[in-house]
């Protein structure tokens, strides 16, 4: 049993716990900030596919996303990531036929529907005619030797390794808060092991899946399976093939075993049915519960199990007591006891509490133990099971540190065969002795002395810790001490020390260390005791760990220069997306004539965001002196937004003036936005509604791409236009689009608009039409029509979204 480690801030004083906080704060600010921009393009095509799908707004889309991420327990991202798998699997099927099981596995238990993917023919079978029959015998053999997890995991990559290419094994158990441990793994470096130890109950994790599904998870194809688990591995391509398997047991798996192959491809099934055997022969030691709890160890003393239940009961008890596990020679007699398990208030003379006595040996760390009426009370109880309850006696510890003697009682009792020892101590020192090792330990800081006429020198423990130095050595002479330091701070930290022998001058000096864990930051502050003559004799005081501060100072102001590097981009890139938008999308201060129609239009951008939109408009004459009228919405906000506008604007204009079809155009636009996304750094989706009107007969003809209907107000009645097929542009491979007529008649307004004119969060969007429309024909009778676009954006002021409105008007007199 090993004692816990403390944890990363035990030590830590206030005002370096307060930097960190400051650092954490600043680095989350830096993460928010980069995790926005990385994720916005995922998000966004999702919301486009819903869209598309079942024709929602882009709120009620994203709204879609977080209710389907919550019932399902999953993350936004993973939703995300769901859903446009969805449409890459349509939009390219694979291929699915069974296959028919080699002669060599009939009789093993197969999988009732194995199947693989692809057309070829089944992969050769790299265990050769027999099947798995050689290799189960070696692994049942080895299995009669292991004495732990880690043993297993050992002996099936050591069995299976060159066989099936199996390279790394990993083991883990099903924990009652419903998480997973790693209790065993061979071919995976510690890092990994460490970083992959505790998993908690999170969904895409294939391990968790096996054991409640209760079923083998085979990962075959990296990229699809990133898509929908968390892999495991730096880089998770390091095993382009793994395999979770659940151990069999009565009632739900608590066990799942992990092959990791670096051998790309599918398991063949004569491999799967040899990795489900090998887990079933390895089901009996590795099942909950019995997992090498009563093997015991070579001196016949309880297994693990025992101590982790002595441990739970000790960790209750407001008292000092341990549990002690006897150490045996070959010829069966006590050499020593062994601290299995420790209550909290444990605390011995050397201010050592709990956890840090878990692992000592009593005679290594209180040799003076030995021979003692202490001692032969241990053995008496082990013998006879009596309880040993002895005298007080002292006890004077003769290790580094402050000297101390300390009079304790003590009583033992036996367990099984151990022994559970508890005492008091009774010194009027024991509570101020304890409070001085917890300033010590919180302080990062511990006491020196040093005594300059007999040329002595005593450290408490934690200087030692702080030097990175063995007790055994002893302490550092006050002479020496400059001689420990790095180059730099040699001459500074020797005349402090000079003046303090010297001339008694106290000194409060920084300077550094070089240790086994890099360059400590210290600093110490001592000052002398002189005789009658003032001749300094003593000196006492204390070294104190800055190295934590100077490390969160540090990465404080680097925090800070990474932040204000970052704000600096981010309002670069708003100010050049800004006048990019107001080349490419001048807005006209008064109404426009064209091909005898009354144009008036109005953008107004959001009021919150860092970044500017993607809404844009085109009205322009063709060669025909038919006019085109254009609104559209690209997903995201800066450059990559006003780039795609860019993009959508000119190649709409371009398409148009040639001659191409309506509804051509847009097929292309949509090819080119797909084209687009495989730049992760380019905003993928846009909706658009595109008319192209003919004067010489007043027809209207258009299209849309999952744009929102034109609104038509026509003798006081205001009616949305019925909308041809039309999905969002890259969204997917097989859009399909219509267009629709309509003759205008004089007088007639038609509004081609954005979505940030009607939409509420939380409101659905048949109200915010219904809105639209109320609105528009009471603006009308109070007679704002030559300005009906840019009042009713007015009307939208502080909305979370660009507005772009175009208004259509026919004139009354028109010919």
């Amino acid at each position: 049993m090993k004692a816990d480690a403390l944890p990363p801030d035990k030590g830590a004083s206030p005002e370096v716990l307060a930097l960190a906080k400051v650092v954490a704060r600043l680095r989350s600010e830096i993460a928010d900030l980069e995790g926005t921009a990385a994720t916005t393009a995922v998000v966004e095509r999702a919301k486009g596919v819903l869209m598309s799908e079942a024709g929602l707004s882009a709120e009620a889309a994203y709204e879609r996303l977080l209710e389907r991420a919550s019932r399902r327990g999953r993350s936004l991202m993973e939703e995300c990531w769901v859903t446009l798998g969805r449409v890459r699997s349509r939009a390219v099927p694979r291929i699915v036929r069974p296959v028919t099981p080699s002669p060599a596995v009939v009789g093993a238990q197969q999988d009732p529907a194995a199947w693989t993917l692809g057309s070829g023919p089944p992969a050769a079978d790299p265990l050769g005619d027999d099947g798995p029959r050689p290799l189960l015998p070696r692994l049942a053999e080895g299995l009669a030797g292991v004495r732990g997890e880690g043993d297993v995991a050992e002996l099936l990559r050591a069995v299976l390794g060159e066989a099936v290419g199996v390279d790394g094994v990993m083991i883990y158990a099903l924990m009652p808060t419903g998480g997973l441990d790693l209790v065993g793994h061979a071919g995976i470096d510690d890092a990994l092991a460490d970083q992959w130890c505790h998993v908690p109950p999170l969904s895409g994790v294939a391990a968790l899946e096996a054991t409640s599904e209760g079923h083998p998870v085979w990962l075959e194809d990296p990229v699809a399976d990133a898509r929908r688990y968390l892999l495991i591995g730096d880089p998770p391509e390091r095993w382009p093939s793994r395999a979770w398997i659940p151990v069999p047991c009565d009632g739900p798996a608590k066990v799942a075993i992990g092959f990791l192959r670096t051998l790309p491809g599918p398991f063949d099934p004569h491999t799967r049915a040899l990795l489900r055997q090998a887990v079933r022969l390895c089901g009996a030691p590795l099942r909950t519960g019995e997992r090498f709890g009563g093997r015991g160890d070579a001196h016949g003393t309880g297994g693990p199990d025992e101590v982790e239940t002595v441990q739970r009961i000790l960790s209750a008890l407001s008292e000092a007591a341990v549990l002690l596990t006897p150490l045996r020679s070959e010829a069966g007699e006590i050499e020593d006891y062994r601290i299995d398990a420790a209550s909290p208030e444990s605390v011995d003379v050397a201010g050592r509490r709990g956890k840090e006595l878990v692992g000592r040996r009593v005679l290594e760390t209180y040799p003076t133990v030995a021979g003692t009426a202490l001692w032969d009370g241990y053995l008496d109880t082990l013998a006879t099971g009596t309880v040993y309850e002895g005298e007080p006696f002292t006890y004077e510890e003769v290790g580094a540190g402050y000297p101390q003697q300390s009079v304790y009682s003590v009583r033992a009792t036996r367990l099984g065969e151990r022994l559970i020892a508890s005492w008091i101590r009774h010194d009027a020192s024991d509570r101020e002795v304890r409070r001085l090792s917890d300033m010590q330990r919180l302080g990062n800081l511990g006491w020196a002395g040093w005594n300059l006429t007999t040329n002595s020198s005593v450290w408490s423990d934690q200087v030692y810790a702080i030097f990175d130095r063995d007790p055994s050595l002893g302490a550092i002479g006050l002479e020496d001490l400059p001689r420990h330091v790095v180059p730099e701070d040699l001459a500074r930290l020797g005349a402090a020390v000079q003046r303090l022998l010297r001339a008694g001058q106290a000194v409060d000096q920084p300077f550094r260390i070089a240790t086994g864990d890099g360059v400590r930051h210290l600093r110490l502050v001592a000052e002398a005791q002189a005789d009658a003559d003032g001749t300094p004799v003593e000196v006492h005081g204390f070294f104190q760990d800055l190295t934590a501060q100077r490390d969160a100072e540090l990465a404080l102001r680097e925090s800070e220069r990474s932040v204000l590097v970052q704000r600096g981009m981010l309002k670069a890139e708003r100010t050049l997306a800004a006048r990019l938008q107001d080349t490419l999308l001048p807005i006209p201060e008064q109404s426009l004539e064209l091909a005898g129609l009354c144009i008036d239009v109005a953008y107004v951008p959001a009021d919150s965001g860092v970044n500017v939109g993607g809404d844009w408009y085109s009205a322009i004459e063709l060669p025909d002196k038919s006019a085109l009228f254009v609104v559209g919405d690209v997903a995201g906000h800066g450059l990559a937004a006003v780039g795609t506008m860019a993009q959508l604007r000119f190649t709409t204009k371009g398409m148009t003036i040639t001659g191409s079809a309506l509804p051509d155009v847009l097929r292309r636009l949509n090819t080119l936005l797909l084209h687009t996304a495989s730049d992760p750094s380019a905003t993928a989706t846009a909706t658009m509604v595109m008319g192209r009107y003919q004067p010489w007969d007043r027809r209207l003809t258009w299209v849309r791409a999952g744009h929102l209907p034109p609104l038509l107000i026509r003798d006081d009645r205001a009616t949305f236009l019925p909308q041809p097929e039309g999905s969002l542009l890259g969204a997917s491979h097989d859009s399909a689009y219509g267009q629709a007529v309509i003759d205008l008649l004089p007088g007639d307004r038609l509004l081609l608009y954005t979505d940030g004119l009607v939409e509420e969060p939380g409101e659905d969007i048949d109200r915010g039409l219904a809105r639209l429309a109320d609105t528009t024909r009471r603006l009308l009778q109070d007679g704002l029509g030559e300005t009906l676009a840019r009042t009713l954006a007015a009307t939208r002021a502080g909305a979370r979204d660009d507005i772009c409105v175009l208004d259509i008007h026919v004139p009354d007199d028109v010919a």
